[in-house]
């Protein structure tokens, strides 16, 4: 299996490659050159699979199609280590709940820090840590965080063996308790660092210096976010568990809605439906930062400056900027990466915007690859949370909420919607107290971290600033 990039470079690599470097020399998103095709007699032997052995062992069966250069054995071996009861709280890892006739939750959330993010991060750092023992290598992670990928990011790589963890975030925009798991954290190996700006501010620094082939090289930089393959690839494996246990047959199709922001999540659906898994809708559920519902509706990407990013009580979605748009826009307009560059190199950088509307190929986005959107406010979130509380007896996080909303305005007879959980509540107490007038319940290990010491560096939205701080502990 050999990787290529959105914009079209040249060069092609493997997996291993690709999962320390995080973007490619020419500034795009790596893509398999190829998407593996999963058959009807695939499908029963990973049902099979999945109910005998597990997820893990499913995990091991999705990524074996894209990974070739890590030994069976080991590859199996991390999946194996990755995917255990004891980190994720149940058999199933991603159980599905039933919340009304046609619409279920896939829970992710029952990772180390309550939120999905764990699905994909506890995977890549034991993939890091193997990779560099293996190559008697060292690796400095930088990321950007709205939230969860934080500190989903620093409590997988937390002691691990040759990694440092530089994570970029917009200072005072996130939930206490978000703040709370991240910076609370004394590890040598982490640093935390808040910038004044939002959640785009973070994630452009993180490109600049990615983008900065010099520097990147000599300091060992690589990325955590979701515009790393390796991090996708891990996330497509949860929507084969949640076909499978959503059907008792491959003859039958699902709908997934996903909350989304940076389209990393949903783009791992795209990927499991190119590959043949049975998505009837791949649906995109926005927050009041609706870039991507506008596109869907339009076929205008526009993004937004800071001064135009709501601040959000779904924080982990107040993005404007999807990094991972355009691994899709990419197989939308037929892989043609000179006009990919075009888009998202140029236009992008000089207009802020560019405008699919009149392309024919735009009509594919829903006809051919299944995507159609929606949107959520405030006050939908209060009301999702509320009639969900009251209704079901379950409780929901802000996000989750938001998928709630847009899911059931895409329901189709006789195909299930499965709405993929975001978080824990507890991550957004503050809005489920206004919803519900009570406080979410948190697990015990989170008695109190509001109230624990805190490092974290506050710094201006400058790269040349975060070069400096990454050079200097570098050193350490």
């Amino acid at each position: 299996m050999r990787y290529l990039s959105t914009r079209g470079h040249a060069e092609r690599k493997r997996f291993c490659e690709i999962l320390l470097e995080g973007l490619a020399p020419d500034g795009g998103l790596y893509l398999p050159e190829s998407y593996p095709q999963v058959d009807g007699a695939t499908l029963d032997a990973w049902r099979k699979i999945l109910r005998e052995q597990g997820y893990a062992a499913l995990a091991y069966q999705v990524l074996s199609l894209y990974i070739d250069d890590i030994p069976a054995d080991d590859l199996r071996a991390l999946c194996a280590k990755t995917y255990t009861e004891q980190v994720f709280g149940t058999q199933e890892i991603v159980p599905l709940r039933k919340l009304e006739d046609g619409l279920l939750i896939e829970a992710l959330s029952n990772g180390p820090t309550l939120a999905f993010k764990d699905m994909a991060m506890q995977l890549l750092g034991n993939l890091f840590e193997y990779e560099l023992a293996r190559r008697g290598e060292q690796l400095n992670i930088l990321g950007a965080t709205s939230g969860d990928t934080g500190s989903a990011a620093e409590y997988a790589m937390r002691g691990k063996q040759g990694v440092r963890v530089f994570m970029t975030s917009p200072n005072g925009r996130m939930s206490p308790f978000q703040q709370a798991q991240m910076f609370s954290l004394l590890d040598a190996n982490i640093h935390n660092i808040a910038i004044d700006g939002v959640f785009d501010d973070c994630q452009d620094i993180v490109k600049a210096v990615s983008n900065d082939l010099e520097f990147k090289r000599q300091y060992k930089i690589g990325t955590v976010n979701s515009i790393n393959w390796a991090r996708l690839l891990a996330q497509v494996v949860y929507y084969f568990a949640g076909y499978l246990y959503a059907t008792e047959s491959n003859a039958q199709k699902v709908s997934f809605t996903v909350p989304s922001g940076n389209f990393g999540n949903v783009c791992a659906g795209h990927v499991a439906r190119m590959m043949g898994l049975p998505i009837d809708q791949l649906v995109v559920a926005t927050n009041e930062n609706d870039v991507l519902d506008e596109f869907f509706r339009t076929g205008i990407y526009r993004v937004r400056g800071s001064a135009d990013t709501f601040e959000t009580s779904s924080p982990s979605m107040d993005i404007s900027k999807a990094s991972n748009f355009e691994r899709f826009v990419f197989d939308l307009l037929g892989r043609d990466g000179a006009r990919v560059k075009a888009l998202f190199g140029d236009a992008l950088n000089r207009d802020g915007r560019f405008d699919l509307s009149a392309d024919p190929q735009f009509a594919q986005a829903a006809a051919r690859y299944g995507f159609v959107s929606g949107k959520s406010t405030h006050a939908n979130r209060l009301d999702t949370i509320r009639d969900t509380y009251q209704r079901f007896g379950q409780m929901i996080d802000t996000h989750t909420a938001d998928g709630v909303k847009v899911a059931r305005e895409h329901l189709s007879a006789g195909v299930p919607m499965i709405v993929l959980e975001t978080a824990l509540p507890i991550k957004f107490a503050g809005t489920i107290v206004e919803a519900l007038g009570q406080e979410p319940s948190r697990p015990a290990k989170f008695d109190g971290i509001e109230a624990l010491p805190k490092r974290v560096l506050v710094m201006p939205a400058d790269v040349a600033q975060v070069k400096a701080y990454i050079v200097a502990h570098c050193a350490d």
